[in-house]
């Protein structure tokens, strides 16, 4: 039928959508925090740290101002972004850094511009969604690979390369998966890296601060080489804003001169710089904080592990449920109970696998953990 403006109906097709999220469960609200903390990526409990506060202080007194005020390549480069990027670098061990605004800019940019005509991306299949959105912007081709799999990352490397491939090789991967809290084989990648021409780059961002020599992350043992990016973001342990993209000097300086959301972007305050670089100092300072964590890592297994809660060796622990609906009604139960737990829903998470997603952070004791162990008692 020819259009007519008498039967338009702005947003329809939006509205359609959200009624069929609705209708399976999976349509979202935003919510604000309310009880005990298991859902933030505050590990280290540095977001209302009162060091942090003081450094912001510190910052302001001495005329850092809160904006940027334009792109880096415009008047928005401060000497707080430069420092910040140079004491990052010193402290991760790696030739260069470039900072961005958060995580997801960081590397959707990284995988959208790096990669040419020509290359290949082999990305685990639970990469995060930043990932995917900068590899669909992207000049080369994408192979999803089994997770956590170094055997079939071979495989995918072999037949790619058998059929007279000669581009570059890019290898995507968390080193420790926000949903499941399960790490990936990063040294068996970082051998195939170098056995097939491929660089590594390794999304270390609920590992940084938590794990590694000082917090240095997971990805700790790439420092130094000139086949692997790391990206380490400043919004998670380390309680701040931002994120961190560490690797070869070349790679900073193509990103300053093809990647379209550094390029365009308005630059993260100085401010923030200023706090990301004093959050690095206590990451190294206070061991204590790291250890903590990890005695709580240890409890909470011992503690959950009878409800069904995976024991993941980290400080994410899933309870997979499956249904969307139960998922989402046990979450509003906890919730109600005094526990900040959010349910997970596809796309977010494999279809079938819907999960209460508990993070354990500072900001709670064993005490909080036996009360959530006695809830979860109770409600399941």
């Amino acid at each position: 039928m020819p259009f007519s403006p008498s039967t338009f109906r702005p947003f329809a097709a939006q509205q359609e959508d959200l009624a069929e999220l609705a209708r399976k469960d999976r349509r979202r609200v935003l919510t604000l925090p309310r009880g005990a903390d298991f859902s933030s990526n505050d590990y280290l409990a540095l977001a209302g740290d009162e060091q942090l506060k003081r450094a912001v202080r510190a910052a302001m007194d001495r005329g850092v101002p809160l904006g940027a005020g334009g792109s880096r390549l415009l008047r928005g480069n401060h000497a707080e972004h430069e420092l910040l990027e140079e004491e990052a670098a010193r402290f991760f061990g790696s030739e260069s850094t470039i900072f961005f605004a958060n995580g997801y800019t960081a590397n959707s940019a990284l995988l959208a511009t790096l990669p040419q005509r020509g290359d290949a991306i082999f990305h685990d299949e639970l990469v995060h969604a930043s990932a995917h959105e900068g590899m669909r912007l992207s000049r080369a081709v994408r192979f999803g690979v089994t997770h956590n799999d170094a055997d079939a990352f071979a495989d995918a490397l072999a037949r790619w390369r058998q059929s007279n491939s000669t581009g570059t090789a890019w290898i995507a991967v968390e080193t420790l998966y926000s949903m499941d809290g399960d790490r990936a084989p990063l040294g068996a990648l970082a051998e195939l890296a170098d056995r097939h021409g491929a660089i590594l780059l390794a999304d270390d961002a609920h590992a940084t601060g938590v794990f590694g020599e000082g917090g240095r992350g997971l990805a700790d043992s790439l420092a130094g080489r000139d086949n692997a990016i790391v990206l380490r973001t400043c919004g998670k342990a380390l309680g701040s804003e931002g994120a961190l993209l560490c690797g070869p000097r070349v790679m900073r300086d193509h990103l300053v001169n093809r990647a379209r959301a550094f390029i365009f972007s308005t630059a993260p305050s100085p401010l923030i710089a200023s706090c990301v670089r004093e959050a690095l100092r206590i990451v190294e300072d206070e061991p204590e904080r790291r250890s903590a964590l990890a005695e709580l890592m240890s409890y909470g297994a011992d503690r959950l592990a009878p409800f069904g809660v995976s024991a993941s060796g980290s400080q994410i622990m899933p309870l997979v449920l499956g249904d969307d609906a139960r998922t989402m009604q046990l979450a509003q139960n906890l919730r109600e109970a005094g526990f900040d737990i959010r349910g997970i829903r596809p796309p977010t998470v494999p279809v079938g696998t819907s999960r209460l997603r508990i993070s354990l952070t500072l900001n709670i004791g064993k005490p909080q953990i036996d009360a959530l162990a006695d809830t979860l008692s109770e409600i399941l």
